[in-house]
């Protein structure tokens, strides 16, 4: 799958920089869902925990996507 994805283009730091947009975007879903809804504080947790559990995903992905390419 690694492979793959170099293959098709997809770098460490893209990979990288999409882990450090999915924190920010994290916060910006947990503030917005907070001012926005009347459903309180846990809506908007469940919203911020749910995109930050992209960020490890995607950092793994570049730990990987950049010993593919160094084995090259």
């Amino acid at each position: 799958m690694i492979e793959k994805l170099s293959q098709a283009g997809i770098t460490s730091d893209m990979a990288y920089a999409a882990g450090a947009a999915s924190i920010g975007l994290s916060i910006l879903a947990w503030s917005a869902s907070k001012a926005k809804e009347d459903a309180g504080t846990d809506r908007a947790d469940r919203w911020g925990m749910f995109i930050g559990e992209w960020a490890p995903t995607f950092f793994a992905l570049g730990v990987a996507l950049r010993l593919e390419e160094t084995r090259r």
